[in-house]
């Protein structure tokens, strides 16, 4: 990727990956893979029809050019593995277990602390491309929740600690899409309150402290960024990438990350807090991103 730094860091593919029409990048969350700092990406492969055929997760070092990719898969009845034919419109990251919002399907929960090596037509079939080789996170629970499960994120108190919560939320083309909290629980997501902001083509939303921030799209044009209290929302002048789906909140690099969705516009952006009002406190960890390609091979 390239990166980019002014008033926040773009971060945008040198690959077939910045305009393919397969694959669509949506979720996004920051945590810890191997021992790096992650930025994890989530995509959806669709034929011509508008069938989902994939998903996958970039995990993008912040600190080299690096990156790696990582299919979701579905084990089945005789053991054999399918492709996570979801959405993957959110993500939240906790540790080993990567939650991804399966739009219609509730929140799926995903092991990063086993990921598989396939190979040959297995690989193939798993990252609906020409790989000969892939790693592969397996699902290993489905979480029912009753809203739509476009998006989802992880809550965080104001000194920047996790709470242990999710916000999951509704894309609805009218206003009526709603958010929820729900709490992590050993016996899934356990539902604590919601609201219908009153916001069209919601993508994203993350909190902060006492504070919720919702990324809205506006097809072509850039996005806009609202935030306030739960179920006071107010529109902000922070303008988002065109095509802007999910948000994440960034404690460590004290940023909010979102990215773009449109082939030739793609671009992963990262706004500094300083930028949004929530403090001027200098990063806690080195706000470093890759410079150069994310890798050897430039499939999509």
């Amino acid at each position: 990727m390239r990166r980019r730094a002014r008033d926040g860091v773009d971060l945008r593919w040198l690959t077939a990956r910045s305009w393919t029409n397969r694959w669509y990048p949506q979720g996004i969350d920051v945590g810890v893979l191997r021992g790096r700092r992650m930025l994890a990406v989530s995509w959806f492969r669709q034929d011509r029809s508008r069938t989902h055929l994939a998903s996958r997760v970039s995990f993008v070092d912040l600190a080299r050019p690096r990156h790696l990719d990582v299919a979701l898969a579905v084990e089945g009845d005789a053991g054999a593995l399918e492709p996570a034919r979801i959405h993957t419109g959110g993500l939240a990251w906790v540790g080993d277990r990567l939650f991804a919002a399966a739009t219609r399907q509730g929140i799926w929960e995903f092991d990063l602390s086993d990921l598989r090596t396939v190979r040959g037509a297995e690989a193939r079939r798993l990252t609906g491309s020409s790989r000969r080789r892939a790693l592969v996170a397996v699902r290993t629970r489905v979480h029912p929740v009753a809203l739509r499960c476009s998006f989802l994120a992880r809550s965080f108190d104001g000194s920047g600690r996790a709470t242990g919560r999710v916000l999951i939320g509704e894309f609805r083309t009218d206003d009526d899409g709603r958010i929820g909290e729900f709490g992590l629980t050993d016996d899934g997501l356990a539902p604590l309150r919601e609201f219908a902001p009153g916001i069209r083509h919601m993508q994203g939303a993350a909190s902060w402290g006492d504070e919720v921030f919702v990324s809205q799209s506006d097809g072509l044009r850039p996005g806009a960024l609202w935030r306030g209290a739960f179920g006071r929302l107010r529109r902000t002048a922070v303008a988002l990438p065109r095509g802007c789906q999910d948000i994440a909140l960034d404690g460590d690099a004290r940023m909010l990350w979102t990215l773009g969705e449109h082939p030739w516009r793609r671009v992963v952006r990262g706004i500094p807090f300083a930028a949004l009002g929530l403090d001027s406190a200098p990063p806690r960890a080195r706000r470093r991103g890759p410079r150069l390609g994310t890798g050897h091979s430039s499939r999509t």
